[in-house]
């Protein structure tokens, strides 16, 4: 079977370096399958989870991220995220925590920066939710 190499890698460590039979992640514009060979690619990313399907097993590797960009190449795909967390890391009480802060630090916000601010920081938020009960769906 024909593999690629993965890595998903964030601002503060890697997250995953391994090979993969496929990958599917949240495009721009809408989900995307990449498979070995693909022809190269590079695109933003949005806030959702990130399937690696390991090779030769029925398991799949789950990772959040909060936007970013990928990069693919036909035998290399690379994930340079804002935010990455593993899928077994997630946590839907502190997630829900957060928004309920970033709610209120939006009711308190005066500049346009630090509105914006908070409002990336609950579209992040949002989309970690959405993959958490997702994954609770598995």
């Amino acid at each position: 079977m024909s593999t690629i190499h993965v890595d998903v890698v964030s601002t503060e460590e890697s997250i995953f370096a391994g090979e993969a039979e496929f990958v599917v992640l949240p495009g721009e514009m809408g989900e995307l399958g990449i498979y070995p060979r693909h022809a190269p690619l590079i695109t933003r990313i949005k806030p959702g989870l990130v399937r690696i399907k390991l090779p030769e097993t029925a398991e799949e590797e789950m990772v959040f991220v909060a936007g970013g960009i990928l990069e693919v190449q036909p035998h290399l795909i690379t994930v340079l995220a804002d935010t990455a967390i593993r899928s077994k890391d997630l946590d839907e009480a502190q997630a829900n925590a957060a928004i309920k802060a970033a709610e209120e630090a939006r009711k308190n916000a005066t500049g346009h920066l630090e509105i914006a601010k908070v409002e990336a920081e609950m579209s992040s938020l949002s989309g970690q939710l959405a993959a958490i009960k997702k994954l609770r769906r598995r």
